[in-house]
């Protein structure tokens, strides 16, 4: 299976401009024209644009290191040069552009967004552009300059509106196939999600909601535990999150509180977006809903539900759970 790439680092450079010519015009009886050397054209730019048909970076790691086209030299007769073409990098939706010292340049958060990153350098004068009184034949002309150049990082943070974030093997991609067509590996041993995984839920003709699935997290993983802040980044975005926890879990409400807290610790932002507590595998425990649901503080029971994927228990409520999620995001 080839590897989600969702951090990158890279080196872009924009075309260097062409150069100006040197010429002189000549034709039949005209011993001695005047100067007509044309301009260079200008080097090419690199834009990187967020396409939705395009899901990680991995068409980039490979090469590292982008150039757009140079400008061409001008021609005799005062031809322009023509212009180096622009180079596009295409990144998924949600790509951050920022320098390897941390400042942010661009967030592609839409499709079709784009980002100009570098410019490529002006094209040189032709020597049309030097003649003087004193100078009518100037044999020189100018340089084209070279292009700006950049080292970026680009990094993903997946855009969804609801995010399911448990402990490895907490039936999270389970539910994923369940409730769209989103296809993710399923296993009966930890770590099995390696990567994110989006899906989407139609709730009716003109409501879905996206559902992101991401890895497993474990104790620590803000400091590089388990898969470690790999994928943590990309919760940053999802507006809704579900804690989903194992019915069969020797201590819920534990679980619960080291989810939270390792959210926490990553980013403050994640502590304050609404969430829900998801009980999973209730198929496997069904005399347990009582006993975890009194696990939890009275604060936390209106927030609470109890599902079934491979049985459908509770699915049909957690939609509704999906429309009350899409209502708070579009009265924001």
């Amino acid at each position: 299976m080839e590897k989600f790439i969702d951090r990158v680092e890279i080196s872009a450079q924009g075309g260097h401009g062409g150069a100006g010519a040197v010429s002189f015009h000549r034709e039949k009886y005209v011993e001695y024209g005047g100067p007509d050397g044309g301009d260079g054209g200008k080097g090419g730019n690199i834009i990187i644009k967020a396409d939705r048909r395009t899901a990680a970076l991995g068409h980039i790691a490979p090469v590292r290191i982008f150039k757009a086209e140079n400008g061409h030299p001008g021609g005799s007769r005062n031809c322009h040069g023509a212009n180096g073409n622009d180079l596009i990098i295409n990144v998924p939706a949600g790509t951050v552009i920022h320098t390897p010292e941390g400042s942010i340049l661009a967030d592609l958060n839409e499709d079709s967004g784009e980002y100009m990153c570098v410019r490529g350098g002006r094209g040189g004068k032709g020597n049309a552009h030097f003649a003087t009184s004193r100078n009518q034949t100037p044999k020189f002309s100018q340089k084209g300059m070279e292009g700006d150049k950049a080292d970026l990082i680009l990094e993903i943070k997946l855009i969804a509106d609801i995010g399911l974030v448990g402990l490895p093997n907490a039936g999270k991609s389970t539910l994923l196939s369940r409730l769209t067509k989103a296809r993710p590996k399923i296993a009966d041993y930890p770590f099995t999600t390696l990567t994110p995984h989006l899906g989407v839920l139609k709730l009716d003709i003109s409501s879905q909601v996206i559902i992101a699935d991401i890895p497993g997290i474990i104790e620590g993983a803000h400091r590089g535990a388990g898969l470690g802040i790999e994928f943590l980044r990309h919760i940053e975005r999802t507006f809704f999150l579900f804690f989903c926890i194992d019915i069969m879990s020797e201590d819920p409400e534990k679980i619960y509180l080291m989810l939270r807290s390792e959210l926490e610790q990553w980013s403050s932002r994640l502590a304050a977006k609404p969430f829900a507590v998801l009980i999973t595998k209730t198929d496997s425990a069904p005399d347990s809903v009582n006993t975890v649901r009194a696990c939890f503080p009275p604060g936390l029971q209106d927030k609470l539900f109890f599902i079934s994927s491979s049985s459908g228990a509770g699915l049909e409520e957690l939609k509704k759970v999906f429309y009350h999620v899409l209502e708070l995001k579009t009265g924001q």
